[in-house]
């Protein structure tokens, strides 16, 4: 593991300069998740949104709006930011993300047994995923500016001070807010951001074992103290002995989906459990429709399409001009295969039911737009990555 740290981080520090271009080839893959997005958003919501708002586009629209509206404000960013106004943006966002957590606690609305909704005029925020970016970029400043005491093997170099106290610090923050949303999958996504962001920015192995079990610890407290977590856990441990109307439904069906597409699945749009059986099934669950409508062969494109993205964003970080880009470049790619991974597992029963959206698949209108932001900040580095230190 360490010699994995060394040669990634020398590689970052002797990365030539040059550039100005954005990477088009992530870009490209970026289009390819929104268009496949697009076309599966309206084929999952179609009946949902015909039944529930009287329009068998509302979620298409929806998607189309938020995207465009969301791409036009990133190009700015794209095409002018610097790495230097990235390291005063994460500040910022960090900030405004911990005043969202708060105040979701204190005024946000309720669904499916969690406090996780902030309702600021006609938009629905969950602070959690704004919290993520703002997680990353912040932990790559602190890192960056503090890198010779983090690296330090001197008695009382700082190396624990700066670290893991003060990245520590700013993990827990975070994580203690989405803890009390009750939102393990948001405590569990953050934590391992932190930690890896943590692991290449040099703390040392002994520290991030720590790291790790405080993770893990906060994990198993927040299922014991809640008693909706208590039945998720259950209900994934025990589902052939939970009831199949009841708590197992929304699995149970998700499976059903899954099986029902074989190797070429029924066909784009005919799926069945849309019609009623996977609840908002243009969410969370839209994989299931996937799956069942374009069978293994569409599962696998999606996979292999997410595993293409994430892989030119680790070879963006591994070029860019210095280490602050390089981390946040890192963090963010890593958040995609989380998300993703978390995704996958929920849906097919690996792992309990805790609300993980699929990036660029599932519905909801700030997630899909903090989603192309942070695809952004990755194309905004890229045209640095041959560039002059900034």
């Amino acid at each position: 593991m360490v010699g994995i740290r060394e040669r990634w981080q020398r590689y970052v520090k002797t990365a030539e300069d040059g550039g100005g271009r954005i990477d088009f080839c992530f870009l490209l893959l970026v289009c390819l998740c929104l268009l496949f997005g697009t076309v599966m958003s309206y084929s999952a919501s179609t009946v949902y949104g015909a039944q529930f708002y009287g329009d068998g586009f509302y979620f298409l629209k929806r998607y189309v709006l938020f995207a465009l509206l969301s791409i036009a404000l990133t190009a700015p960013f794209v095409f002018f930011a610097t790495p230097r106004f990235w390291r005063y943006f994460g500040v910022g966002l960090y900030a405004g993300a911990l005043l969202l957590l708060v105040l979701v606690l204190l005024i946000g609305t309720v669904g499916g047994g969690a406090q996780r909704w902030l309702v600021l005029g006609p938009l629905t925020i969950q602070p959690s995923e704004v919290a993520k970016p703002a997680l990353i970029l912040m932990l790559a400043l602190v890192m960056t500016q503090n890198e010779d005491k983090v690296t330090s093997k001197r008695p009382r170099g700082g190396s624990f001070r700066y670290g893991v106290l003060l990245p520590g610090a700013l993990i827990g923050a975070v994580g203690v807010l989405v803890a009390a949303e009750k939102h393990i999958s948001g405590l569990l996504i953050i934590g391992m951001l932190g930690v890896a962001v943590m692991f290449l920015g040099g703390t040392r192995l002994k520290y991030l074992g720590i790291m790790a079990g405080v993770v893990a610890a906060a994990g198993v407290l927040l299922v014991l103290v809640s008693s909706y977590a208590q039945v998720r856990v259950d209900t994934w441990l025990h589902i052939e002995e939970v009831d199949p109307l009841g708590a197992a439904w929304q699995t149970l069906q998700g499976l059903y989906a899954i099986g029902a597409g074989g190797l070429f699945g029924k066909g784009l749009g005919q799926g069945l459990q849309k019609h009623g059986y996977v609840s908002q099934p243009q969410n969370d669950f839209i994989f299931t429709v996937i799956c069942e409508e374009l069978g293994f062969v569409g599962a696998l494109s999606v996979i292999l399409l997410f595993l293409c993205l994430v892989l030119r964003g680790f070879r963006i970080a591994a070029r860019t001009p210095d280490r602050f880009c390089s981390l946040a470049v890192f963090g963010i790619s890593l958040k995609l295969a989380l998300q993703a991974a978390l995704n996958l597992a929920v849906v097919t029963n690996s792992m309990p039911n805790t609300g993980v959206s699929l990036p660029f698949f599932s519905s909801g209108g700030t997630f899909l737009a903090i989603q192309i932001f942070e695809m952004g900040i990755v194309l905004s580095i890229s045209r640095y990555s041959t560039g002059k230190r900034v």
